[in-house]
C-alpha cells in the first residue's frame, strides 16, 4: 500500500472499513436528501411533467453548466400550522435556491416549485430568497429568478405578505449592483410579479408562463368583464403591449437559452465590466452597402436595424423589447469584442417618432447600461416627439424628460451617430452633445435642424407666401432654399455640434477607435443622495 493512503482503523485499534458506526447517519441523511429532490412528490412531478413543464431543480440543470449547482437551506420547512398546514411540510418549502455556473460564470439562482402548495410563496420561501440574494450582493454575481406559482400563500397571512416584503427590499437594493433577470414559466400573479417587475430583465415562455394582478376570475367578478388567461397576461401581451416582458420565449428551453445569451453581455456586477471577447470581425472592416442605405429622400423609410447588423461585430446584435414601441430600437452588441448598448430610432415604423412608450423603453435601456459600465452607442434619425391629444394627455412631456434624464445622468462612454433627421427636442434627447456625449458623428445625409423644411416655412414665411402671386412657387422656392441650408450637417459641424461628418462605411472604424480612447473615462456627477427622474 502506498505510504500517502490513510488506512481506516476501528475504535479498538485494528484496520477495517471507514465509519461503520457512522453509516446509519449517512443513510438517514441520504433519504432525507432524496425527500428533498422529490419536492411535493412523485406524483405532483408527473402531473408538472404532463403539463409540458419542467421542475424546479430541472430547471436550474437545463441552465447552468453541468454539475455546477449548490443547494442552499434545502431542508428549510415552514413554520405554519392553520389550515391544516402542518401536515403539508415539504422540505424546501416550494422554493429551490443556490448558486452555480453559466458558461463557467458565478450565478445566484432561485426557482419556484410548483409541485409544492402550487408554487405558493411563504415565509420560509421569503427568508430563502433573501438570503441568496444577500450572498450575491456580497459576492457580486447576478441573481435569476424562475418563477412559477400562484404568488403568496394564502394560509400564512400576513406572513406571507413579510416574505414578499424582504424581496421587494432586496430587488430594490440590488438594482444597479447586480444585474437581476425573472424567467416566467407559469402562472404568477399579485406579489410573484411586482418582483420581476423590480429586476432588470423579463423573459417569459409563451403558452405557459403569464403575469397579472389579478387573475380572469377576479376580474370578471368586479368589472363583469370575460378575459381569458393569455390575453390578459401571456408572453405576447406582455412582449409587445404593456412593455413588461423584455423577452417572449417560445418554450421553457428557448427562455433559458436566451438568459444564457443575455448574461454573455454583462458584467458580474456594477463594478466589473463586461467579458470581452475574441473579436471576430475585422475592425477595420467597411460595408459599402451602408454609403446608399439612408435613401436621400427624407420621407422615404429604412430599416436603421440594417445599419445596426453592419456596423457592429456581424451577428452581435442581440435587440431587446423587439415587440414593444418598435419605433425605437435598444439592444446589446460587440464592437471588436467589447459589448455595447446600442439605441436608435426606427424610420420604418411611424417615421422612427417619439411616442410615450418609446420614451420609456429608451431610458430605462441607457439607465441600465449606466449602472453597469455599458458604453451606449445612439443612432438617432429624430422626426420629432409624436403629436396628439393622447400623446399629451398620456405625459408625453413627462415621459419624453426620462430620456434627457438617462442621458444626462449617464457617464459611460456615450457616441452618436446622426444617419438622417435630427429635429427640434428630439435631436437634443438622443445623446446630443448638449447632454454630454462624447464624440456625434454625423453621415452625410444629416439634417439637423428645428424642424422639417415644410414646417418651418410654414411658420416662417405663411404670410409672404399667401401675398405671393404664385404661392405654390413661392412655396417651392423658400422649402428649397431653407433645405439647402439645414438638409446636410455642415453647418452643424461648422459650429461644432458635430464632431465629424463620416462616409457611412468608415462609421465601424471610427467608433472602434473611439470606444478604445473612452476605454478608462472617469466623470463625475455633483454630489447628491440621488436625483429626481421624472417618472
Amino acid at each position: 500500500m502506498a505510504s500517502d493512503e490513510t488506512v481506516p482503523v476501528k475504535p479498538d485499534g485494528t484496520e477495517g472499513s471507514a465509519g461503520e458506526e457512522h453509516q446509519p447517519y449517512i443513510e438517514a441523511l441520504q433519504q432525507k436528501r432524496d425527500e428533498m429532490l422529490l419536492g411535493g412528490g412523485k406524483a405532483r412531478i408527473d402531473a408538472q411533467h404532463a403539463k409540458g413543464k419542467l421542475t424546479a431543480r430541472e430547471r436550474i440543470a437545463q441552465l447552468v453548466d453541468e454539475g455546477t449547482f449548490q443547494e442552499v437551506d434545502g431542508f428549510v420547512v415552514h413554520r405554519s400550522t392553520d389550515f391544516g398546514m402542518e401536515n403539508n411540510r415539504f422540505l424546501g418549502d416550494g422554493l429551490v435556491t443556490g448558486f452555480a455556473k453559466i458558461d463557467s460564470r458565478r450565478v445566484c439562482i432561485y426557482a419556484a416549485d410548483f409541485t409544492v402548495l402550487g408554487g405558493s410563496f411563504g415565509e420560509a420561501a421569503g427568508l430563502k430568497v433573501s438570503r441568496v440574494m444577500d450572498l450575491a450582493m456580497q459576492a457580486g454575481v447576478p441573481v435569476i429568478g424562475l418563477s412559477d406559482g400562484g404568488g403568496a400563500r394564502i394560509q400564512e397571512g400576513v406572513n406571507s405578505l413579510l416574505a414578499f416584503g424582504e424581496l421587494f427590499y432586496r430587488n430594490t437594493l440590488a438594482s444597479g449592483v447586480v444585474p437581476q433577470i425573472s424567467v416566467e414559466l407559469g402562472p404568477c400573479a399579485g406579489g410573484a410579479v411586482y418582483s420581476p417587475a423590480l429586476t432588470d430583465f423579463i423573459i417569459i415562455a409563451r403558452k405557459i408562463g403569464n403575469m397579472f394582478i389579478t387573475g380572469p376570475e377576479v376580474i370578471k367578478s368586479v368589472t363583469g368583464e370575460a378575459v381569458d388567461m393569455e390575453t390578459l397576461g401571456g408572453a405576447d401581451t406582455h412582449a409587445t403591449v404593456s412593455g413588461v416582458a423584455h423577452f417572449a420565449a417560445e418554450d421553457e428551453a428557448d427562455a433559458m437559452e436566451i438568459t444564457r445569451k443575455l448574461l454573455s453581455y454583462l458584467p458580474s456586477n456594477n463594478a466589473e465590466h463586461a467579458p470581452i471577447l475574441p473579436p471576430s470581425d475585422d475592425p477595420w472592416r467597411m460595408d459599402p452597402a451602408l454609403n446608399s442605405l439612408v435613401p436621400v429622400d427624407s420621407s422615404t423609410p429604412y430599416d436603421m436595424k440594417q445599419v445596426i447588423e453592419r456596423v457592429f461585430d456581424l451577428g452581435s446584435f442581440f435587440e431587446v423589447q423587439a415587440g414593444y414601441a418598435p419605433n425605437a430600437v435598444v439592444g446589446f452588441a460587440r464592437l471588436h469584442g467589447q459589448s455595447v448598448g446600442v439605441v436608435a430610432q426606427q424610420p420604418a415604423y411611424l417615421a422612427g417618432v417619439i411616442d410615450i412608450n418609446a420614451s420609456d423603453k429608451i431610458a430605462r435601456f441607457v439607465r441600465f447600461c449606466d449602472a453597469f459600465n455599458l458604453p451606449v452607442i445612439t443612432f438617432s434619425d429624430s422626426p420629432g416627439f409624436l403629436p396628439g391629444v393622447a400623446q399629451e394627455h398620456g405625459g408625453i412631456i413627462r415621459h419624453g424628460a426620462k430620456i434627457v434624464y438617462a442621458y444626462s445622468e449617464a457617464t459611460v462612454p456615450k457616441i452618436t451617430v446622426i444617419t438622417r433627421k435630427g429635429y427640434g427636442g428630439a435631436y437634443i434627447v438622443m445623446g446630443s452633445k448638449y447632454l454630454r456625449a462624447d464624440f456625434v458623428f454625423a453621415w452625410p445625409t444629416a439634417e439637423i435642424a428645428v424642424m422639417g423644411a415644410d414646417g418651418a416655412v410654414n411658420i416662417l414665411f405663411g404670410k409672404k407666401i399667401k401675398e405671393s402671386s404664385d404661392p405654390q412657387a413661392e412655396r417651392s422656392r423658400l422649402v428649397a432654399e431653407y433645405r439647402e441650408k439645414f438638409a446636410n450637417p455642415y453647418q452643424a459641424a461648422a459650429g461644432g455640434h458635430v464632431d465629424d461628418i463620416l462616409i457611412p462605411e468608415e462609421t465601424r472604424p471610427r467608433l472602434i477607435a473611439a470606444l478604445e480612447l473612452l476605454r478608462d473615462k472617469h466623470a463625475k456627477l455633483p454630489t447628491k443622495k440621488h436625483g429626481n427622474i421624472p417618472l
